[in-house]
């Protein structure tokens, strides 16, 4: 699995401490910044991260930022991004098996190191169910999407 992997400058020191995680867990990461704790804008990591989900050369992004929560708004305003603020086990990965979220979004002044492992371990060990009822509210979130995009184009 390849992940892209990005925060701000909250969000950096968690993020670093989970970089042996993926080595540990045989899974390929590429770090979108930042690089220090000299601030930034979390928008333009979440930017960077899920256009590379997007795109398709990545199955999953992380983005780590104070609360999780900035960087979940930011991420979910990317069409295609589904993204969720994960700060216990069972959201971690019931947010993938449900809603098929494909990034998540972690908060460095919320959890700690030990559980941010935790979550990440759920997070990517988790796979979407093909349920016919989960298949078909991850549509409808897809027509959300589509319809307020028309909407925007429309001056609505």
């Amino acid at each position: 699995m390849k992940i892209a992997l990005g925060s701000d400058h909250c969000g950096y020191e968690l993020k670093v401490a989970l970089k042996p995680l993926f080595a540990k867990l045989g899974v390929e990461v590429t770090d979108f910044g930042c690089h220090s704790v000299e601030p930034v804008d979390f928008p333009d990591v979440a930017r960077t991260v899920c256009n590379a989900v997007r795109g398709g050369e990545f199955q999953r992004g992380i983005m780590v930022c104070g609360t999780g929560v900035g960087a979940a708004i930011a991420a979910n305003k990317v069409p295609g991004i589904r993204a969720s603020v994960c700060h216990d086990i069972h959201s971690a990965h019931q947010c993938v098996e449900h809603d098929d979220v494909n990034i998540m979004c972690l908060g460095a002044q919320i959890i700690g190191p030990w559980l941010a492992e935790d979550l990440v371990r759920s997070f990517l060990q988790a796979e979407f169910r093909t349920d016919e009822h989960f298949r078909r509210r991850v549509n409808k979130l897809h027509s959300l999407e589509l319809e307020g995009a028309r909407e925007l184009l429309n001056g609505k």
